[in-house]
């Protein structure tokens, strides 16, 4: 464990797999936690084989680590453990007692019959925050349904203003390009785990999270969500035009696309200027925010005239030099090789059994107690021996009958 992290006199036992869950536990790693993630002995998390891509060796020969798995799991022991038998459960059980943080996102009541949910466990270990992830939460009438982030972008409305307007070739309601929501979910998640870490430091009383992704999309939904509750009116897909303010999108450049994203009326005085077109400003229909939203369709139009004379790169240093924002639309390449993330270091490498694995840094940058790359992300059942015997206090021998019976 971290000596240094902010989370280091924590332990995680993460019993889910896929996204949400992953992503929740890496960030309490990443604080410093120590995270033992449970998987099925000869397979593990569903996403070690979602590939390719799958990460190489020195020699540059493909392994059997995917690179979606990578993606989310540093900073974690792997401990194989087979939780349909007893032994297995016996396991789980004896770690809890040891851990402050439970995370799982089996079907709601999945593990009941295992012995393993909230309420089973709060017997053995009374002061544990224990996180359940579901599609739909633990109550309702979807509760017992199976969600997925796919599923849940449609049902909870993401897709419903995602994609392009009606009158638009190639118009239609699309998904966000990733999970966004099992992402969100598990961002959620750490936060409602800190929240009842902090009430458990004052209380010494632990409690049990229900967290579903269908709630998380639809709090998402931020000023969408606000749009229609205020007007009875379901907002529609605008491509990529703001629903609210107007230019903040898209524009055509003579060698490609760019974004500008206006905020504010002097920004908008100012764009106007260095397009050569300063008369739109004091245009009546275009003077304020709510002129332009209102008059979108022409003012989009007339600024397109204007952006196709000039190369992205030249608007770009021409505007953030008049301080309007605006920027190059980026793919991962250009992200990675951009001198910001360079600077951050947004790319970080890390030893790895097959030579070293790469990591996107994590976004969070603390004074006192900075984020550590401890781990990359583990080979299947790498850390089994090394928990049962520092953790539970397993000797060699009970460790080779269990794994000599396939329970771990």
């Amino acid at each position: 464990m971290s000596e240094q992290g902010t989370l280091s006199h924590l332990r995680v036992l993460d019993l889910s797999r896929v996204l949400a869950g992953p992503w929740a536990s890496q960030l309490l790693g990443d604080l410093g936690a120590d995270v033992i993630k449970i998987e099925r002995p000869g397979a593990g998390d569903d996403t070690r084989a979602w590939g390719p891509p799958f990460l190489h060796d020195a020699e540059g020969n493909e392994t059997s680590e995917s690179a979606y798995f990578l993606s989310t799991n540093r900073n974690k022991r792997s401990l194989t453990v087979d939780i349909t038998r007893e032994e297995g459960q016996k396991i789980i059980r004896e770690l809890a007692a040891r851990s402050d943080v439970m995370i799982e996102n089996f079907k709601h009541g999945g593990l009941a019959a295992y012995g393993l949910d909230y309420a089973s466990i709060r017997e053995v270990a009374p002061r544990i925050i224990y996180c359940s992830i579901t599609g739909f939460g633990q109550t309702g009438p979807y509760a017992d349904r199976a969600g997925y982030d796919f599923l849940i972008q449609a049902m909870g409305g993401l897709m419903s203003v995602t994609g392009r307007a009606e009158h638009e070739v190639g118009a239609g309601p699309m998904k966000v390009g990733v999970a966004l929501t099992d992402v969100l979910t598990g961002l959620y998640a750490s936060n409602a785990i800190l929240a009842a870490l902090a009430h458990r430091e004052r209380t010494g009383v632990g409690q049990h999270i229900d967290l579903a992704l269908f709630d998380v999309q639809v709090a998402a939904l931020v000023n969408q969500a606000s749009n229609y509750l205020v007007t009875d009116k379901a907002p529609v897909r605008l491509g990529n035009s703001h629903p609210n303010i107007v230019p903040y999108q898209d524009f055509p450049t003579s060698d490609g696309d760019m974004i500008i994203a206006v905020g504010n009326d002097g920004q908008f005085r100012r764009l106007c200027a260095v397009a050569g077109c300063a008369a739109l400003a004091d245009d009546p229909r275009f003077a304020s925010n709510r002129d332009r939203v209102r008059h979108r369709d022409v003012l989009v139009a007339l600024l397109c005239e204007r952006t196709r004379e000039r190369t992205t790169q030249d608007w770009v240093a021409a505007l953030e030099a008049a301080g309007v924002p605006c920027g190059p639309i980026n793919d991962l390449a250009g992200v990675f090789a951009d001198p910001q993330a360079i600077a951050r270091g947004l790319r970080v490498d890390l030893p790895h059994p097959a030579g070293s694995a790469p990591s996107v840094a994590s976004p969070i940058r603390l004074s006192e107690t900075p984020v550590e790359y401890r781990r990359a992300p583990p080979t299947l059942g790498q850390h089994t021996r090394e928990v049962l015997s520092d953790v539970l206090g397993y000797d060699a021998e009970q460790i080779a009958s269990l794994s000599g019976r396939h329970i771990v």
